[in-house]
């Protein structure tokens, strides 16, 4: 299964996923305000999912023949790509640093690695199993393991679960369509798999006993005061539709695997306004080891062989952006 590929849109495309990077950067640090004002992480996940469904809600009436089609992939997309990634990593953000959680995040592409090699059996590089090997020892000083794992282990196993829950999207981006099949039009699925998502978390998050009082009020962004409802706007239209929308578009116009390397700015990105918004400061050991994640993760994807057909791809995601085969593997989650 292969996509077309516009003309006139390399330089388009990259522009997209860049904007796609710094939109899914953002999720997290527009979040933990609402989170620390007093918002479940969970209820957080679900105005940003249900918001967003809202949105792209005509979307999913133009492709109205999904769900027939296509329900195991648009099931699969809704419960890891929206409500997996974002429920984990949310709940993560509330415990630990958003750029911890994010590097944690990003051990998926690596992980990856082991369902290919012990699952799928198919052979995996020297170069692919340096690039774990880097993964992990840059989350050792990420979490500062010589310290005691200074940082809450509920909120690492979380990120992990984040990261995991990618690593399920990924498989299910590998299925690809069956013969003969038309592929899924990316936006379709990322519209089925918020409606998806958000029918999960309305059951788990109960949104009926939220403090809804908390958006009319203000969320302290490291000691500034700004409009609950401002940050909740920046989530839904900044950090999810438009996030997903400019992710899939610039694998239209890329490579994936030219979309899955900008998409690895999104941990930059994301630290990088934590420190400056938050005031969530990374030591050195701490910012080198987030550089070791990344390069990990990238040489571990980069490396892999490819597939018969179109294999998963780390682009922007739980938050979330990829797809089956590779029209969908631009649409991300997390988260």
């Amino acid at each position: 299964m292969t996509s077309r590929r516009p003309l006139g849109g390399r330089g388009a495309g990259l522009g997209l996923a860049l904007v796609s990077a710094l939109a899914f950067g953002g999720s997290g640090v527009a979040a933990k305000p609402l989170i620390e004002a007093g918002l479940d992480p969970l209820h957080v996940v679900w105005l940003r999912v249900a918001g967003a469904a809202l949105v792209m809600l005509p979307l999913a009436w133009v492709h109205r023949d999904l769900p027939r089609r296509r329900p195991a992939l648009l099931l699969g997309f809704g419960l890891l790509a929206v409500a997996g990634v974002q429920a984990c990593y949310f709940a993560a953000i509330s415990r630990i640093p958003v750029g911890v959680a994010l590097l944690v995040e990003y051990l998926a592409p690596a992980l990856v690695l082991g369902w290919v090699r012990f699952v799928q059996r198919r052979p995996v590089t020297r170069a692919a199993a340096f690039g774990v090997v880097l993964a992990v020892g840059g989350l050792a000083c990420v979490v500062e393991v010589w310290a005691g794992l200074r940082f809450d282990v509920i909120g690492l196993l979380l990120a992990l679960g984040a990261a995991c829950c990618q690593v399920g999207y990924f498989v299910l981006s590998d299925q690809g369509g069956d013969a003969g099949d038309e592929a899924p039009h990316p936006l379709g699925v990322i519209a089925y798999g918020l409606l998806v998502g958000t029918a999960v978390l309305t059951v788990i998050a109960r949104p009926w006993s939220m403090e809804w009082g908390v958006l009319a009020g203000t969320a302290r962004m490291d000691g500034t005061p700004v409009a609950a409802f401002l940050l909740l706007g920046w989530i839904v239209l900044l950090a999810t539709v438009l996030a997903y929308v400019t992710g899939v578009l610039s694998v239209r116009r890329l490579s994936p695997a030219v979309a899955g390397v900008v998409a690895c700015l999104e941990a930059v990105v994301a630290t990088v306004l934590a420190w400056v918004l938050l005031g969530e400061h990374l030591s050195l050991p701490q910012i080198a080891g987030g550089v070791v994640v990344l390069l990990g993760a990238f040489i571990a994807q980069s490396s892999t062989p490819a597939a018969p057909s179109a294999g998963p791809v780390a682009a922007s995601h739980p938050a979330g952006e990829r797809a089956a085969g590779e029209e969908l593997s631009g649409a991300r989650d997390h988260a």
